[in-house]
């Protein structure tokens, strides 16, 4: 055997692509384990579709990683190809090299990154070096192909990804994170340009970038994923796979309109859902968690979804995604807001401010300490050491002057519930806190109210404490943010009784198992708050 097709059979012990660290937020490099976990969801609709066929053995499936990074997915690609196709080829080096040249495509995000997918597919980062497993390639490149793409500045941002022009207009020896995939509004002809000929690839699988920067951190940084899953589905391959962060589901800026598409694309036949992003990347943090989709041209129907938290695995269950306008990930938690929903009461959320109330900013400090005065307000605003107030002339305030006069109750929009639920029990709240008539508070809050009586801000501060309401809200609130609209799944109530959660369970016809469900989801909050 020529030692060097022999790479396909020796044992890597360790494998290097499990030990590799993270570059940055882009280069989230994906193991070889979960690649795998991929490559068999795509290997049993593949057979499925095509009567029991393996893919594996069809020597004219063409696939691209339009975003590789380590090569992990065009490696074990190439892998399960070689032991496929053995019967069809059986030449060992004829073999790998049909595959490297006519199977197995890639762009590199970077040119670090496009070395080092090189060095993992040719066993050498020049694709027609002395060392190269592949044979016939004339150029350094083979099919990963990386050049420097500039982007198109539009004022301050570029118009086709929304890099900030301040931090990315570097000069050519610094990457730009520009990435070609994405760069185009005619992504075929890119495709064209990139490998020199009318591509139609059957697969399209890999891990995106996540993000762009975007100079403050947290939510200053633009989601891009989406854009990638755009484009591809763009180029009509029969299949689709992709590993994403799960905010998309109930959040994210900008991501309405992809959130609509996803949910009512009939293609999805399947989507694998982990709240705890380091169950698939250990070491990283991503609140949301992360989910794997199978987009399968051919389909049209429910998804098969699977919930994955450690060691408890909820399904495969066949779902209708576009069911709510956002995705409810547990199907036990689906059931239980069916019945709150059934009986149709107005909304909580129709009794809330949206974001800054009383148009005073989080961090408004010009006020008077001390009780208010003659023509002044009490404004609340926080602090770390928690609420503070003062005074300020009333005729400062201009936005919903109708609340000043009323009781109200101060919901925290930012508080303890900061896991997106991969961390369980979650708080998901902060603790409310009633305002009496003449206050105002800053945008640390949004507010209930106009109410009648401190006795109705009273129980509206409780109801809000309920694992009930909680729980209703975890399933829009996916990221440390809670504004009105986390809120719209929690029914009104009769603000002059008390509401406990065994009355709302009692309510609502909740089951002992559903109750259970519940408490495992939902941290206790003590009346108090404590």
């Amino acid at each position: 055997m020529n030692d060097r097709a022999g790479f396909a059979l020796r044992g890597r012990n360790p494998d290097v692509l499990t030990c590799i660290a993270n570059l940055s937020n882009d280069e989230v490099f994906t193991p070889p384990e979960f690649a795998n976990r991929m490559l068999d969801t795509l290997t049993h609709a593949w057979a499925e579709r095509h009567g029991g066929a393996a893919i594996w053995a069809d020597s004219s499936v063409r696939f691209l990683d339009p975003f590789t990074k380590s090569g992990v997915f065009l490696r074990e690609i190439t892998r399960r190809l070689i032991s496929g196709l053995a019967a069809e080829i059986p030449d060992l080096e004829t073999r790998v090299d049909h595959i490297l040249t006519r199977q197995v495509f890639g762009i590199g995000i970077t040119r670090l990154t496009s070395l080092l997918a090189r060095r993992s597919l040719y066993c050498s980062k020049q694709a027609n070096g002395e060392h190269s497993v592949a044979q016939s390639f004339a150029n350094a490149a083979g099919n990963v192909w990386f050049e420097r793409v500039e982007h198109t500045w539009s004022d301050a941002k570029c118009s086709y990804c929304g890099a900030p022009r301040a931090l990315f207009d570097r000069e050519s020896g610094l990457e730009n994170h520009a990435y070609a995939f994405i760069h185009t509004n005619d992504v075929k002809a890119r495709i064209r340009e990139l490998f020199g000929a009318e591509m139609q690839f059957d697969v399209i699988i890999g891990n995106p970038p996540y993000q762009m920067t975007g100079g403050g951190g947290g939510t200053n940084d633009s989601s891009i994923y989406h854009l990638f899953v755009e484009q591809a589905i763009k180029l009509e391959p029969r299949y689709i796979s992709m590993v994403i962060p799960s905010r998309w589901m109930a959040g994210g800026r900008g991501m309405d309109e992809f959130r609509k598409t996803m949910l009512g694309n009939r293609h999805l036949s399947s989507l694998v859902d982990y709240p705890n992003s380091a169950q698939v990347f250990p070491g990283v943090d991503l609140k949301s968690g992360v989910c794997y989709f199978l987009w399968d041209r051919e389909h049209d129907g429910d998804c098969a979804v699977t919930l994955v938290r450690n060691e408890d695995v909820v399904g495969p269950s066949t779902r209708t995604l576009n069911e709510y306008d956002v995705f409810i990930r547990d199907e036990r938690a689906a059931r239980i807001l069916k019945k709150v929903l059934e009986k149709d009461e107005p909304s909580f959320e129709n009794l809330l401010t949206g974001d800054t109330p009383f148009g005073l900013a989080t961090n408004f400090k010009a006020f008077r300490v001390g009780e208010p005065g003659e023509g002044e307000v009490k404004v609340y605003a926080s602090s770390n050491a928690g609420r503070r107030s003062g005074a300020i002339m009333r005729s400062l305030i201009a936005k919903n002057t109708h609340l000043i006069d009323a009781w109200k109750v101060l919901a925290p929009q930012a508080g303890p519930g900061n896991s997106g639920g991969h961390i369980l029990p979650d708080m998901v709240l902060g603790k409310p806190s009633i305002a009496e008539p003449n206050t105002v508070c800053t945008q640390t809050w949004i507010v209930a109210g106009p109410l009648e009586s401190q006795t109705q801000a009273e129980t509206i501060a409780r109801y809000l404490q309920t694992s009930f309401v909680r729980f209703l809200v975890s399933l829009r609130k996916i990221s440390q943010h809670a504004m009105k609209g986390v809120y719209r799944w929690v029914p009104q109530q009769d603000w002059n009784e008390a509401c406990t959660d065994e009355e709302l369970y009692k309510r609502y016809s909740l089951t002992e198992d559903e109750i259970a469900f519940i408490n495992i989801m939902i941290r206790p909050m003590e009346p108090d708050g404590e």
